[in-house]
């Protein structure tokens, strides 16, 4: 780990063990080993996301903004994100004993209906 301020967006170990193997199944044995941290990746990345803060404005301790956005935009492409709250969702379930996967799923009406039109369109007055 670095030697970075530490932020209440960074990843606990526990955190980490779920995820850091969703994030080495990328890993294709294809050009050099990463020099990198994934860990200080995924905190830079949540880091981001819950402040809200822009690429570039990483503060200085995370690794180059540039490299963080790429690893960001390549574990999206590649459904890292989508796996990992799969599998959170599978242990919350199974946690609270149920089934790892739902078996029924409620779509309200009226949200069905807004995105007819687009969620402004359909709740905003007309314009005159």
């Amino acid at each position: 780990m670095s030697r970075r301020k530490r932020y209440s967006t960074d990843l606990g170990d526990d955190e980490w063990a779920i995820l850091e193997p969703l994030l080495a199944s990328l890993q294709g044995g294809k050009g050099r080993p990463p020099v990198i941290e994934r860990r200080e990746v995924a905190n830079a990345i949540f880091y981001v996301l819950r402040t809200g803060c822009q690429w570039r404005d990483l503060p200085e301790g995370f690794p180059h903004w540039n490299t963080v956005y790429g690893y960001f935009a390549r574990w999206r492409d590649d459904g890292i994100w989508e796996r990992a709250n799969d599998a959170l969702r599978r242990r919350v379930r199974v946690r609270l004993g149920r089934e790892p996967e739902p078996s029924a799923a409620i779509v309200d009406s009226q949200s069905a209906k807004t995105t007819e039109k687009g969620a402004s369109a359909a709740t905003m007055p007309a314009r005159r």
